[in-house]
């Protein structure tokens, strides 16, 4: 069932464009829609065509949004591009308009910018819950920096102690910040680095996909989102 002030205000939605175009109008039906944001991979503009017209008959707006290059990277910077356009006012999120890998792709869009996204089954929408991961404010400055040098170098270290010389420093430090201890989480325990041991004991300290989309600043910042949108 959809809470009562979900239905009290128009809303702009976000939804990747596939194969299940009908859930859109149930989405229209149950949210009353000012315009919507379909973030598409430049392959389906004529499908796009298509809704624009129907939509126009409702007076409903649409804005064509490409994900360009890796999926997930692109449903974020997506993300990022609307955000930044529409300040996040009355955002909503309808997972269930694209295939399954665009689905998860924005669900996880979703849960990371503290979106309210929703499922369209037959002709019943399902809430999920908003979920805020706040990793700007949970990371300190050197742990940000240490994710931001790894992004700039993306074949950087051969080694923890190769990481701490580059990054000017201490190697317990580095260590703290990657493997963290007893009382606080470290880089890899939070997702966003993972550390590769090589046949001769050399460890390789790389970004995860998460980590490196923080990196890119498509997450929770977008005063930094804009510079790569």
């Amino acid at each position: 069932m959809v809470p009562w002030y979900l239905v009290m205000m128009k809303y702009n939605v976000i939804a990747p464009l596939g194969d299940s175009i009908d859930s859109i109008y149930v989405g229209i039906r149950e949210f009353p829609t000012e315009k919507i944001f379909l973030i598409h991979q430049g392959k389906d503009s004529p499908r796009a065509d298509e809704l624009r017209k129907e939509l126009d008959k409702f007076r409903i707006g649409l804005q064509l949004v490409e994900a360009k290059g890796q999926l997930l990277e692109g449903m974020f910077r997506a993300f990022a591009q609307i955000r930044l356009a529409t300040g996040e006012e009355k955002l909503l999120v309808n997972v269930s308009s694209g295939d399954k890998m665009s689905a998860c792709a924005a669900l996880a869009a979703s849960f990371v910018n503290g979106l309210t996204a929703f499922h369209v089954e037959g002709d019943k929408v399902s809430m999920f819950p908003v979920l805020k991961f706040s990793y700007y404010r949970l990371l300190p400055e050197r742990k940000l920096g240490i994710i931001k040098f790894l992004k700039s170098q993306p074949d950087c270290c051969s080694s923890l102690e190769d990481l701490s010389r580059r990054t000017e420093m201490s190697l317990p430090l580095i260590s703290y910040h990657i493997n963290g201890n007893a009382k606080a989480e470290g880089l890899i325990s939070q997702g966003l680095v993972q550390v590769h041991v090589g046949v001769r004991g050399r460890t390789q300290v790389m970004l995860t996909e998460l980590g490196r989309l923080i990196a890119e600043g498509y997450i929770e910042n977008p005063s930094e989102m804009v510079k790569s949108v």
